[in-house]
């Protein structure tokens, strides 16, 4: 038997992130994630839908996400589908949800928000460049010798 299940999705948090800590002490974040998607009708009218959906991440991701997530932070992630079923007051419930395995961040956090985080003044960017009329020193080695 044959099967999969791989979801990877990007839009933008609805809410800001639920932390909460289940009974062993593992961090559990609750995330809801809005995908819009744009798309002309038969008659050429341009349209949008928005797709909401459910997500939990577990562990040090769920920290994560609840300390630099909030309400409008694009993401990226990827996971697997999750049907949850039970039961309240005799009636049968279900929901699917997204059980998020990697969530990257794609906002870049505010300065006020990473903190006293020194700059790198190291940087290859820093660099002086060398003058047009100077050549360029060729590396010696030989190919064997490389990193990939």
């Amino acid at each position: 038997m044959v099967s999969m299940n791989k979801v990877i999705l990007a839009g933008n948090l609805t809410r800001d992130p639920e932390i909460r800590y289940s009974q062993s002490g593992k961090a559990v974040a609750d995330l809801n994630l809005a995908i819009n998607r744009k798309f002309k009708t038969a008659t050429g009218e341009l349209k949008e839908d928005t797709c909401f959906v459910n997500v939990v991440t577990w562990d040090r991701q769920a920290e994560l996400a609840g300390e630099y997530l909030h309400k409008g932070s694009a993401v990226l992630l990827e996971g697997s589908l999750r049907l949850d079923q039970w039961e309240t007051n005799g009636e049968k419930r279900s929901r699917l949800r997204v059980i998020a395995d990697r969530i990257q961040f794609l906002d870049r956090p505010k300065k006020a928000e990473m903190g006293d985080v020194p700059e790198e003044r190291s940087s290859h960017r820093d660099k002086p460049q060398a003058a047009e009329s100077e050549p360029i020193p060729e590396e010696k080695g030989d190919a064997d010798n490389l990193p990939f």
